[in-house]
């Protein structure tokens, strides 16, 4: 099945900026939708957005409506997450997760990365 890699965390000052890469290999479908989440310790996984590969269509939570976008580029089989005016609640370890769009949207994908560490400081 799929097999997914979060890259591009680090540590970056409060209001900047930075962009996550979710690749996926292995055995992948035009159905699929990936979805990002993160999670800080501690507290639960809470949902960031969502992206269907087929049409593009985002769906983001309200707390992060306006800061972040996710896009996707087909070719590369990648998924970004952009992240702008970043804060230091926004610290975490960020996944990337996918599966067919119904199981994603009911908020059970099966296939997760690793996790990529970000760290905003003041």
């Amino acid at each position: 099945q799929v097999q997914l890699v979060e890259s591009g965390g680090g540590l970056v000052q409060a209001g900047g900026s930075l962009r996550l890469s979710c690749a996926a290999s292995g055995r992948t479908f035009p159905t699929y939708a990936t979805a990002w989440f993160r999670q800080a310790p501690g507290k639960e996984r809470e949902f960031l957005g969502r992206i269907s590969w087929s049409s593009g269509i985002t769906y983001y939570a309200d707390s992060v409506k306006g800061r972040f976008t996710i896009s996707r580029e087909n070719a590369k089989n990648t998924v970004y997450l952009q992240m702008n005016s970043l804060k230091p609640e926004d610290t975490a370890v960020y996944y990337c997760a996918t599966d067919f769009y119904p199981a994603v949207v009911h908020g059970r994908p099966g296939y997760w990365g690793q996790g990529t560490q970000v760290t905003v400081s003041s």
